[in-house]
């Protein structure tokens, strides 16, 4: 039996489908494109920054790889690696962890890079484009390839480095400061 793929016109067509799986979708020119799971290495990554800013916002305010973000271009929704949110989403999130385009957009998003060109393109320069058009105040891009963390802030529209942080540097937040670890801490296996 031939199954047909569902083609939508808008983004709420798409938030209203439900295929009854726990699968996580891109939206592209109307299709689903499924996103596949991130490498054991990558959710390590975002465990750890997931306890550090547990610790600094509380459990409510941090949403792992499962939140949607509605944004700008193609695909129309991204799901980062860790988003820290506002409060106020957090009886917005209630029904569905998707923040819309019509809904302040989050304080920050952490995108860990997957190895490989096209996944880098679109971690430092699709996404980037991305979350700075609907106004995310700081994107950090977690490279384990280079042993590093950008930091930045969005500055009169334009994402700005705010720091670049290897070794044994105290990351530093734009938003929440010194952050109580190091580059070398997060990449270490103790």
């Amino acid at each position: 039996m031939l199954q047909v793929k569902p083609r939508f016109q808008s983004f709420e067509d798409y938030l209203a489908y439900d295929d009854g799986s726990d699968k996580l979708y891109e939206l592209f020119n109307g299709e689903l494109i499924e996103v596949p799971p991130e490498s054991g290495f990558n959710v390590e990554l975002a465990n750890f920054l997931f306890a550090v800013f547990l610790a600094r916002v509380g459990h409510r305010r941090v949403r792992g790889h499962g939140l949607e973000l509605e944004v700008h271009g193609e695909p129309k929704n991204r799901y980062p690696d860790l988003t820290i949110i506002r409060p106020e989403h957090i009886e917005q999130l209630q029904r569905r962890n998707t923040i819309r385009l019509t809904m302040s957009p989050p304080l920050l998003v952490v995108e860990v890079v997957s190895p490989g060109s096209v996944q880098r393109d679109r971690d430092y320069i699709a996404k980037r484009g991305q979350y700075e058009a609907v106004g995310i105040p700081e994107y950090w891009l977690v490279d384990p390839q280079r042993q590093e963390i950008l930091v930045l802030a969005l500055i009169a529209g334009v994402y700005q480095q705010a720091g670049l942080f290897t070794g044994q540097q105290v990351v530093q937040s734009s938003q929440f400061g010194a952050m109580g670890f190091t580059v070398a801490e997060l990449f270490t296996d103790d």
